[in-house]
């Protein structure tokens, strides 16, 4: 008998296109060679699904909750051309109106009343109420990405996307954001006010990077900017008010593509997510929760023992293609057997109750990610005990987490050798990649499903 190895290949595999969260994480869109659907992102439930036969789409963007949609029609056979853009009421189920350009759209950004297109050298502004009418125009440097990012909490101003410099990040502000309208019996806390106005004129550009901008994130407060580059090793923070650098964090020290930033909802924390296939966990609050290189005394000749490191991280599993049915055992597999390539995926945060809750109490809720591939995953993560990720209005300034084990930073007698210095950068990296394997905490995965699928799956 023949005990070669076989593959077994899905015959009906999950394909999807995009998939993104609308501003407040609260439900998501997904693109399939099918159609589209919207799925509640926890619990993970499928609210509503359309299916097209005349084409397929690239992206479907959510404006808030609302039915409102913003369609891009993409892949081998779009439905709708690459240089439109289609609005969808969903409630009704059909096409309210189109925006036509003369080139390509490459992202879009929205908010409530306001859209912004963006092109490879330029954006537009749309202000979307009964009409749809164009406000304004910037010219940008080489925009193949499409990047832009705009602030959609209550009140909120800011709209960013690459300056005309590479690297360059320009600020513009737009009306305040309108609150959403309550919906129900009135809420037992009073409304946000509006914040004042800023005692001084908030600046326009920030050098952010000397190479390409990958990636543009906003809070929805708009008080932060998050820029990442094409090296994908650093992730640097901005105060969009003074344009003063607040942090840098290393998601780590080789080259990668960096797929997405996050800031936690309360603005303590960011989360960072890449082509490596993992999800890291910075801490935007004072205090020890960060790692930190334990060459630091070192900073001021080699920068790259300044670095925060981030104190959590998850690897998302890798879904194999097929089954493999081999003569050999599982446990005589290598541990490097049907190795495939890492997934892109999207992650947001949510708030969940905790699963460390005291008998007898009610659970309090806590700041949770949900990670999405676009093999079909769905995944819920929770923080690594002793961290302080219990959703509270409160802003304080005390550390999101307990120090994980770090190496002692009394000072060091220099030497004046240089050269002896840098022959040991070399050894430094290597330590700091043991340290990360026995310093760094893992994120729980508490909760596992699929989603993309009109058979039954979520």
């Amino acid at each position: 008998m023949n005990l070669a190895r076989h593959s077994i290949t899905a015959t009906n595999p999950i394909q999807i296109f995009d998939t993104r969260f609308e501003a407040d994480c609260q439900i998501f869109t997904t693109t399939t060679p099918a159609g589209f659907a919207v799925y509640q992102t926890w619990p993970l439930k499928l609210i509503r699904k359309r299916e097209f036969t005349g084409g397929t789409l690239a992206a479907v963007v959510p404006c808030h909750t609302s039915s409102l949609l913003f369609l891009l029609g993409g892949g081998r056979s779009p439905l709708y051309p690459p240089n439109k853009v289609v609005v969808w009421d969903d409630a009704a189920g059909e096409e309210v109106a189109e925006l036509e350009f003369r080139e390509r759209v490459r992202g879009l950004a929205c908010r409530r009343g306001w859209l912004a297109v963006s092109f490879r050298r330029r954006l537009v502004l749309f202000e979307v109420g009964e009409t749809i009418v164009r406000r304004n125009e910037f010219d940008t440097c080489d925009n193949p990405r499409g990047l832009l990012a705009m602030a959609t909490g209550a009140y909120s101003t800011l709209l960013a996307f690459p300056g005309r410099q590479m690297g360059h990040v320009q600020l513009v502000h737009l009306p305040p954001c309108i609150p959403p309208s309550p919906v129900g019996p009135p809420p037992s806390v009073p409304p946000s006010r509006p914040p004042p106005p800023p005692s001084k004129h908030p600046v326009s550009i920030i050098a952010a990077h000397e190479s390409s901008l990958n990636t543009l994130t906003v809070p929805p407060s708009g008080r932060m900017l998050a820029t990442t580059s094409s090296r994908g090793t650093l992730v640097r923070i901005w105060d969009t008010l003074s344009g003063k650098l607040i942090r840098v964090f290393r998601r780590g020290s080789d080259k990668a593509e960096i797929y997405g930033v996050a800031f936690r909802p309360d603005e303590k924390e960011v989360c960072v997510w890449s082509d490596k296939g993992t999800v890291h966990v910075f801490s935007l609050m004072s205090g020890p929760s960060n790692r930190h290189s334990s060459l630091s005394p070192l900073a001021s000749l080699i920068p790259y023992f300044d670095s925060e490191w981030s104190y959590a991280q998850y690897r998302i599993p890798a879904q194999a293609s097929h089954i493999s049915l081999s003569s050999s055992t599982s446990s005589s597999r290598p541990s490097t057997a049907d190795v495939t390539d890492e997934e892109k995926c999207m992650v947001g945060w949510i708030e969940a109750p905790s699963d460390r809750s005291e008998p007898g109490r009610d659970p309090p809720m806590e700041y949770q990610l949900i990670a999405l591939t676009y093999s079909g995953g769905w995944y819920r993560l929770s923080l690594p005990q002793g961290t302080s990720n219990i959703s509270s209005p409160s802003t304080g300034g005390t550390p999101l987490s307990s120090s994980p084990p770090r190496a002692s930073s009394h000072s060091r007698p220099r030497t004046n050798s240089v050269s002896s210095i840098t022959s040991r950068t070399d050894k430094g990296k290597e330590r700091e990649r043991d340290r990360d394997r026995k310093d760094n905490r893992e994120l729980i995965l508490q909760e596992y499903r699929k989603y993309g699928r009109w058979d039954g799956w979520g």
